[in-house]
């Protein structure tokens, strides 16, 4: 199971499932959202047994599959996301002169059709999961070195907008899910 995408509660649950205090729960949060890790050996001011005990229970951290990343001249980035099933996204920094946007995706496709936009050409295939859009911002994050947070120096990527592949609205739980998070 991936831990990306759980609410504060549901990871809390997940903790005590394995028979831990909830303040663990508080320092798993940290790891993964604050310092940005993926390895639970990393994550040394959880112990050994607990970190193995989440690998034991097939938990992961996993982030999408860099399809590939595409640098323009004025420092736009845009990235292809392969999720698990095979089914990819795109998602877009687009740079300011002392900030940026990262344009995610809540959707694969768009059921819209919208003539101004490319998207509306792909018909839905699914909705993503709250951990899957989450991810997404996290993998730009890993892309940029942005880890820790928060950290004194300047972000690129200091705002969020929800423009990419789909319609938001029309995945409104699992976006507002993951917005909570990020």
């Amino acid at each position: 199971m991936n831990l990306i995408g759980l609410s504060r509660e549901e990871l809390a649950k997940e903790i005590e499932s394995l028979g831990e205090k909830p303040f663990r729960a508080k320092q798993l949060w940290h790891w993964i959202y604050w310092q940005g890790k993926t390895d639970f050996a990393e994550m040394t001011s959880l112990g050994k047994p607990l970190r193995q005990k989440l690998i034991d229970n097939g938990y992961t951290l996993h982030r999408p599959q860099v399809v590939r990343e595409l640098t323009a001249s004025d420092s736009t980035r845009k990235w292809l996301f392969r999720f698990d099933d095979g089914r990819d996204i795109e998602t877009v920094y687009i740079p300011e002169e002392d900030r940026g946007a990262v344009c995610i995706s809540t959707q694969v496709g768009c059921p819209n059709g919208c003539k101004f936009c490319h998207t509306g050409s792909q018909k839905l295939t699914r909705n993503l999961t709250a951990g899957e859009i989450v991810a997404q911002f996290m993998a730009a994050r890993d892309s940029y070195g942005e880890w820790p947070s928060p950290s004194l120096e300047p972000r690129y990527l200091s705002n969020i907008v929800v423009m990419g592949m789909g319609e938001p609205l029309l995945n409104y739980e699992n976006t507002k899910k993951a917005l909570k998070i990020i």
